[in-house]
């Protein structure tokens, strides 16, 4: 689940009432979300704050390739990369991308408490090299790190965001000219690169004051014949075959596989479901995010990774696992090892 803040601080998403989705000033699924109630929020938020094992969080380092700017510069073209969580940096077209940034030590609106990272990010803002874009799937401190946006924004062309998501960041002092804000089934062309933001079964909100007033996303990734599926955070849905039959079928589909619970099985697909998703979609190679980085549910931190691989193997669908920070072809993925069960040597 996400991190919400107390304090009403922050900017305040703009209205954008033309958008279908958007209804009384709130977005919306396509499948109204079972509203959680005081009491379950509180009980959820006890039984996370005092039912977990030792087993959420790595007892040992996790294995990371640090990047320097001269390997991202001297790398080949449809390159990929994973930063931690569902950050992935993208080479397409001799330039770069960035889906969700987060690179602050903590998943939360406060730097003294909350979800701590689990390892270092492979490279250092200051040492990307610029960046044509960035996608930003929803407004949630996992996913929308403020102090990121603040350090990448002199480098950056132009955001790519849901309807409300790219008002924060005009908030937060970014150029507007430089922030394009899209509706579900929008599309808009960066360069040679095109993007379509498509339908998830989410949520989202900053404070507990502001919940579901910016839209969340998943996104299409068109570069030339290479076809790329980046979900952000959702339930699974039945658009997945329609996004599937519209754009598929992909080369990559980067699903989300972790931080996942039978309470909130709405907003965040089990295992099962993303493996289905990645048929839905017509993908050729799965490589699951939204993992590895963050403690965020009551599974063990490993978890996700044994699960997708085992239902992976049963279906024979092709499953993409690097390190964090370990290239990977777009165009000829391969398989990797299984990083997460014992140290790379």
């Amino acid at each position: 689940m996400s991190t919400f803040s107390l304090c009403a601080c922050g900017s305040r998403p703009t209205a954008h009432p033309q958008s279908p989705q958007q209804r009384d000033g709130v977005y919306r699924n396509v499948v109204p979300r079972t509203p959680m109630g005081f009491l379950k929020t509180v009980a959820i938020g006890w039984r996370v704050l005092t039912g977990k094992s030792d087993t959420t969080v790595p007892s040992t380092p996790i294995p990371v390739r640090p990047l320097t700017t001269a390997a991202l510069l001297a790398a080949p073209d449809r390159s990929l990369y994973r930063l931690g969580h569902s950050t992935l940096l993208l080479k397409l077209d001799g330039e770069f991308w960035l889906t969700d940034p987060v690179f602050s030590e903590r998943a939360s609106p406060v730097q003294w408490a909350g979800p701590k990272r689990f390892h270092a990010p492979p490279i250092d803002i200051d040492d990307l090299p610029p960046i044509k874009g960035v996608i930003l799937s929803h407004d949630h401190f996992d996913h929308l790190d403020r102090a990121a946006i603040a350090r990448l924004a002199p480098k950056v062309e132009v955001f790519v965001t849901p309807l409300g998501v790219g008002d924060r960041l005009i908030g937060w002092g970014v150029d507007p000219a430089r922030v394009r804000q899209l509706d579900w089934w929008d599309e808009t062309s960066v360069g040679g690169i095109r993007l379509a933001a498509v339908p998830a079964q989410h949520f989202s909100g900053r404070t507990l004051l502001d919940e579901d007033r910016t839209l969340w996303a998943s996104w299409v990734i068109m570069a030339g014949d290479l076809r790329l599926f980046f979900s952000g955070d959702t339930g699974y849905h039945a658009d997945f075959k329609t996004i599937g039959d519209r754009y598929g079928p992909f080369d990559v589909t980067m699903l989300e596989t972790g931080a996942y619970d039978r309470q909130w099985a709405e907003v965040h697909m089990q295992p099962e479901q993303t493996l289905q998703a990645h048929l839905d979609l017509r993908g050729h190679w799965l490589l699951p995010v939204h993992n590895g980085t963050f403690d965020l549910a009551m599974h063990a931190w490993n978890e996700p990774f044994e699960r997708i691989q085992a239902l992976a193997r049963a279906r024979d669908v092709k499953l993409a696992t690097p390190v964090m920070g370990e290239r990977v072809a777009l165009e000829a993925p391969r398989t990797g090892r299984a990083w997460w069960v014992a140290p790379e040597t």
